[in-house]
Formats: C-alpha cells, sequence, structure tokens
C-alpha cells in the first residue's frame, strides 16, 4: 500500500519539537549581547512573507507552478529564518510589556493571543501541505492548502500588526 503521507512521523515530531524548544529557549538568558535590531528585521521577514504568500497564491491560480513551487519554498525559508532571529532575539532581551490602555489593550492581546497560536498550529499545517506537493500528491495538496494559505497569511500578518503595536515600548 502507498504512504500517502511519507514524512508524516518527521512532520509530526517537528510539530512538537519547534514550539517545545521555542518555549523552553524563552525560559533562556544569555545576557551581554544586543539584538535589539532584530524585532524590526523578523518582522519585515513576516511582511515579505505576506507578500510572497498571496504572490504565490496568484501564481498557481495562474497556472504558473514552477514560480508557485520557488515562491513557497521562499516563504518556508524566510518563516525559519524568522524562527530563529526571533528566538535569537528573545534568548538575549528581556520581555517587552505592552504599554497601551483600554480598546487597544484588548485588540493586541486578542491578536497576540491568536497570533501564537496560529503559529503554533500552522508549522504541520505548512510542513505537511509542502510534503504532499514534495510527493506529487497535488490533489491533497490543493485540499490542505485551502485551510493552510489563510491561516498562515494570518500568521504573517499579524506578526507584523503586533510589532507595530508593540515597538513604541520597547527600551
Amino acid at each position: 500500500m502507498e504512504n500517502k503521507e511519507p514524512y508524516k512521523k518527521l512532520i509530526l515530531t517537528l510539530s512538537v519539537a519547534i514550539p517545545v524548544a521555542v518555549a523552553v529557549l524563552f525560559r533562556v538568558r544569555i545576557p551581554g549581547y544586543d539584538l535589539s535590531f532584530l524585532p524590526s528585521i523578523y518582522a519585515t521577514i513576516n511582511g515579505v512573507t505576506a507578500l510572497l504568500l498571496l504572490a504565490g497564491l496568484w501564481a498557481i491560480k495562474n497556472k504558473k507552478r514552477s514560480l508557485h513551487e520557488t515562491i513557497m519554498k521562499y516563504c518556508l525559508g524566510l518563516s525559519a529564518l524568522f524562527l530563529v532571529m526571533y528566538v535569537a532575539y528573545h534568548m538575549t532581551s528581556d520581555p517587552t510589556p505592552f504599554g497601551g490602555q483600554g480598546a487597544v489593550r484588548m485588540v493586541y492581546y486578542f491578536l497576540l493571543i491568536s497570533h501564537i497560536v496560529l503559529s503554533v498550529a500552522v508549522v504541520p499545517l505548512v510542513l505537511f501541505t509542502f510534503s504532499r506537493a514534495l510527493a506529487g500528491n497535488f490533489e491533497r495538496h490543493r485540499k490542505l492548502a485551502r485551510f493552510t494559505f489563510p491561516i498562515w497569511l494570518y500568521v504573517a500578518v499579524t506578526g507584523v500588526v503586533v510589532y507595530l503595536m508593540i515597538s513604541p515600548y520597547y527600551a
């Protein structure tokens, strides 16, 4: 019988290991490094990823499969780069409290919490969607991509919005 998910164990392992590693590394503090320049860079990476996701959607809708594949590989690479920078920043910096009050505070925390929850959920979605394309299983790829795309786009866009909302409070 054909294995429909050849990378299933690896994807599930990464889907658990990545958020656990991030959570553990958040508790690690490495003093003496000033990586305060990173949030603007990784927010920009989120913005570029969002634009590339839209470009990838356009490419596949216009039957430009090779371009779509290239764009999606860049999205994966940028997301990995974001994750490395994000963890590095948080390992070397104290948390920044949000200083906004009233309704904007509620909006900020709604966006932040939904962003965090969906950023964890999108890992297996992206990896399964990508692996299905790699395996040439385009029907299953397409079905999952319909769910993966809007979640990944939401995570990328809210990453930028959360950064813009908290950036005035960086020390």
